[in-house]
């Protein structure tokens, strides 16, 4: 009976040591890594027009009074065309939202502005993704929530799910 414990008791440490590894590895770690920036100014930029017939981005533009949205996309990004309808959704509901886009040539965002729709009021373009960094982005998208005098308050990383928007426009208004 005692050479069984003895056989047993390895098995069982050894089964458990198992199972914890399989969970480790089916567990996604938390990855997500906020911005330096939250409750912070946006860093200065000036950003030019990411193409024809839009205006660049400026961060003073940024702290006009009206808590906004700032949204880090790119044209060859699949996730940020699975996140247009929401931004649109945004926008009527009266959301200002800024684009910056990221490492990306100017016919290709006019080709996705008008595939996808534009929500945004003004598009720079961040051709080496200096303003990505400065921001602390990981990727894209990517939406920052500013409050009316420029303060970065809340970091979105992933697509704006359907359900996220009312919980947006309620942040928002309460900025106000």
């Amino acid at each position: 009976m005692k050479n069984r414990w003895v056989l047993f008791v390895p098995l069982a440490i050894m089964g458990l040591l198992f199972g914890a590894f399989i969970y480790r590895l089916v567990t996604p770690a938390e990855t997500l890594i906020q911005s330096q920036w939250i409750d912070k100014p946006m860093p200065l930029f000036d950003l030019p027009p990411a193409t024809a017939g839009v205006e660049g981005l400026k961060s003073s533009q940024l702290a006009d009074g009206r808590p906004r949205l700032v949204n880090v996309f790119a044209s060859w990004c699949i996730p940020c065309r699975a996140e247009a309808p929401q931004l649109e959704a945004l926008k009527a509901a009266g959301v200002p939202i800024d684009g910056i886009a990221i490492r990306d040539r100017p016919e290709d965002v006019a080709m996705f502005l008008r595939e996808y729709g534009n929500p945004f009021d003004r598009v720079g373009a961040d051709m080496q993704s200096s303003v990505q960094i400065a921001l602390g982005s990981s990727g894209v998208p990517e939406t920052f929530l500013i409050d009316g005098k420029g303060i970065i308050r809340e970091q979105i990383q992933g697509v704006i799910l359907a359900d996220q928007v009312p919980e947006i426009v309620a942040k928002l208004e309460a900025m106000k």
